[in-house]
């Protein structure tokens, strides 16, 4: 079957393609259905096969040329999207379903067979100034402070824990381990928020409804209630702004005993360290090393801003949708709940916000492929095989091993990486960024760019 097809750009990232198959074709396509129809199709009074074509179209008529009509419209479609038939802007995006614009299209063996359908593409990206660009970005530095932090991180890990005395009290830095049941709000009917052998460190945050001052004083095999007010937007939107009686049963309490630092808790961690030194050394250059990967992250951020606002894009809504869907998937996965319950907790300034983050991440991915494009950043076969070296270095296993987990579609993705990798550092090459504020280490790595 051979179809003209004609695409008109719209508004908002949609296109239409009017698409017309030709009367000849049409006649050609129902007579190949009527054909499979009478070979197969068995009716009263006649044998399998042998149902004659008039007789056929007679008790069949509507619901044949409706048939008719949904197979040559799905084959013309087929045909006017096969692979490269249509140059990728024009192409729908995979989250857009085509919708036919006529509402009552009927099969007429006497004329062509016309009809439209419009669906969102990806947006046209012109880019404006990306060169010769002044902008500031935030910065950090490794300092005691965060060396001493990841130390007493490395204690507690090789801390020995040990049973506290019955009498003893709980106090800020035990770990306990309570049974603890909510109540609803009339003071008496106990809800479903309730858990057994719940163990935390008290003061740690590890506490998610963070009523650690209230164990704070108990000792082993102690019940005690106390009422509890949760702030607005704070845990189970159920609780927002609600004080909830609170029943916990201290059944175990430990303390850490915390090793000395010194090059023993070093030689503890790796046998490559000697002295203490050499693991503060260690951590120094790790931390450095997250460091330099966050500030180039920052740089890039920061510059993209500015290219940002003068290269407008148009996000057709599909795929600001399926951006945002896709992100409340990735956060469902993590704390291992569904994501249409998940979505529903969010309120209006919730969503907004994860919209308005949506767009800015689609607005600047659009910029870095497009600018891939346009400079025609390529990955020979070198520069592929110089990164699985890298990543074996870093995983500190050989290469072939590596390898392994690098099908053909994960060495697509691996290049898709360089490739943006390239066009960053010839971003922050060809533009003028300067230090600006210095922010605190901790924050600076965390709050998103």
């Amino acid at each position: 079957m051979t179809i003209n097809k004609e695409i008109k750009r719209l508004e908002k990232s949609n296109v239409s393609l009017s698409v017309t198959v030709s009367k000849e074709d049409v006649r050609s396509q129902y007579n190949d259905m009527l054909k499979e129809y009478t070979k197969n199709l068995q009716i009263p009074g006649f044998r399998k096969g042998k149902v004659p074509r008039d007789v056929l179209e007679r008790k069949f008529a509507d619901a044949l040329k409706g048939d008719a009509l949904g197979r040559i419209m799905e084959a013309a479609m087929k045909e006017a999207f096969d692979e490269g038939s249509l140059p990728r802007n024009e192409r729908p995006l995979p989250y857009s379903t085509p919708e036919l614009q006529e509402q009552d299209i009927k099969l007429d063996f006497e004329d062509d067979l016309k009809f439209t359908v419009v669906y969102d593409v990806l947006p046209e990206v012109k880019i404006g100034q990306w060169k010769g660009i002044k902008c500031e970005y935030p910065y950090a530095e490794v300092g005691k402070d965060e060396i001493d932090k990841e130390l007493e991180e490395i204690r507690e890990r090789n801390a020995i824990v040990m049973d506290r005395d019955d009498d003893a009290k709980a106090q800020k830095g035990d770990v306990a381990t309570i049974d603890y049941q909510f109540f609803e709000e009339d003071g008496s009917t106990p809800s479903d928020i309730q858990r057994k052998d719940f163990t935390f460190t008290i003061g740690s945050g590890t506490n998610y409804y963070q009523f650690d001052d209230d164990i704070i004083g108990m000792k082993k095999g102690e019940t005690k209630e106390f009422e509890k007010k949760f702030e607005d937007g704070q845990f189970e939107p159920a609780l927002s702004g609600k004080t909830r009686k609170i029943q916990a049963t201290l059944t175990a309490l430990k303390e850490k005993k915390l090793p000395d630092l010194d090059d023993d808790l070093a030689q503890d961690v790796d046998e490559k360290f000697k002295t203490l030194d050499d693991l503060k050394n260690s951590i120094r250059e790790k931390l450095q090393k997250n460091l330099d990967v966050r500030l180039k992250e920052k740089k890039l951020n920061e510059l993209l801003k500015k290219i940002m606002e003068n290269t407008p894009v148009v996000l057709p809504e599909s795929m600001i949708k399926a951006e945002v869907e896709s992100r409340w998937r990735r956060l469902a996965r993590y704390y291992n709940i569904d994501v249409q319950a998940m979505m529903q907790m969010a309120d209006d300034e919730r969503n907004k916000e994860w919209r308005e983050t949506a767009e800015k991440a689609l607005h600047s991915r659009l910029i870095i492929e497009t600018l891939i494009e346009e400079q025609n950043i390529d990955v020979s076969d070198e520069e592929t095989e110089k990164e699985l070296e890298r990543i074996a270095a870093s995983n500190s296993v050989e290469i072939e091993e590596v390898r392994k987990h690098y099908d053909e579609q994960a060495m697509f993705y691996l290049k898709e990486d360089i490739k943006e990798q390239k066009i960053t550092d010839i971003l922050l090459a060809e533009n003028n960024l300067k230090q600006g504020k210095k922010e605190n280490y901790l924050e600076f790595m965390t709050t998103n760019v």
